[in-house]
């Protein structure tokens, strides 16, 4: 499937830029797939109006393919989405694994009708740079993809400059998720989007949950043999999006209408700083991130989208502390919630 494929419609939103939150995964207490809650969640992701859904990346839990859920999951978010709504949405989904394994799972969400595949390299730490571009280069070959780098806290690979132009020259790359969290390693893609000139075919969607507002309002200058380019960030596809996406959504909007002028408002900036804040208590910083799926559940938890905190990996829950540090930030940054928006839906996404 290449890109030229995507419905014109889909192709058109991926590109301009929009908010895909990355889907969580709903389970029982006997920590079964919850199809109810899992449902609601992607109609609340609808209704707060992302532009399209992750699912099957980070936020999913990897080890839904170790349970045999990739599939189901991937399915049920897709077949609830086409029931719930008319209007066009971006699905992507998450691939992982070795070749030969992200080339079979980018095989099944294109035939689910997923638009794209966000394509994890945590797999190829060990690969030469050669390997992971023919890596690359094969999946490319059956899926449009979305590039992911990762941060290292979480298993991403540190990747060059060189590498991004490289990766950006595939045909069939339309965007990159832009997470290593580090200012850098960020500015080391879009040099290498920029050196590939690639930068109006390959979409950049920022996934730095300590930065996500300034990403997507500030301009970036590249240099170049004394040639200078202006880019911006177009979207975001954030695990902290699968929270308060109403709210999230609005924000986006702000800083989207706040791009390409003389000044932004200082408002604005100073919210980028309370967002950190809540992604601080959501993602488990202080405990390097082992709470992040948990934390994002909890949150769902109190709106009622979710039963109960449970992942597939018993191990995986709250830190010490973590609790008391949502406790906090929803007390502090309550008007940044959508709790209000969600308990006015709660019971018809239930339904």
């Amino acid at each position: 499937m290449h890109h030229s494929q995507i419905n014109s419609d889909v192709r058109k939103l991926i590109a301009n830029g929009t908010v895909l939150p990355a889907h969580p995964l709903a389970l029982t207490a006997e920590r079964q797939l919850d199809k109810i809650h899992q449902r609601a969640l992607t109609r609340y992701y609808i209704d707060a109006g992302s532009g399209g859904l992750a699912v099957g990346v980070h936020t999913t839990q990897f080890a839904i393919r170790d349970v045999g859920l990739y599939r189901p999951v991937l399915e049920l978010a897709a077949e609830t989405a086409a029931h719930w709504t008319q209007r066009p949405l971006a699905l992507v989904a998450g691939l992982a694994g070795p070749t030969s394994q992200a080339i079979t799972e980018a095989r099944t969400a294109r035939d689910i009708g997923y638009h794209a595949g966000l394509l994890s390299l945590a797999a190829m730490k060990s690969a030469s740079e050669d390997e992971i571009i023919a890596h690359c280069t094969a999946v490319a070959a059956e899926i449009p993809l979305v590039g992911f780098y990762l941060q290292p806290a979480v298993g991403g690979v540190i990747l060059s400059s060189r590498f991004w132009q490289r990766f950006a020259s595939i045909d069939n790359v339309i965007a990159i998720k832009i997470a290593p969290f580090n200012r850098y390693r960020t500015l080391d893609v879009l040099r290498g989007v920029a050196a590939a000139g690639a930068l109006d075919r390959v979409a950049l969607y920022t996934g730095n949950d300590d930065h996500i507002l300034l990403d997507l309002m500030l301009p970036f200058d590249l240099r170049d043999k004394g040639v200078t380019t202006r880019t911006y960030f177009k979207g975001g596809l954030l695990g902290h999006w699968s929270v308060w996406t109403a709210s999230a959504i609005q924000q986006f909007e702000r800083c989207k209408a706040a791009r390409h002028k003389d000044t932004v408002p200082a408002d604005l900036l100073a919210l980028d700083a309370r967002v950190t804040d809540c992604n601080s208590a959501f993602f488990d910083v202080a405990n390097n991130f082992h709470g992040c799926i948990a934390g994002c559940h909890e949150v769902l938890r109190r709106q009622g989208l979710m039963e109960g905190l449970w992942c597939l990996d018993p191990n995986e829950g709250l830190s010490p502390g973590q609790k008391e540090e949502i406790d906090r930030v929803c007390r502090e940054h309550a008007d940044l919630s959508d709790d209000a928006f969600v308990a006015a839906n709660l019971n018809k996404w239930l339904a």
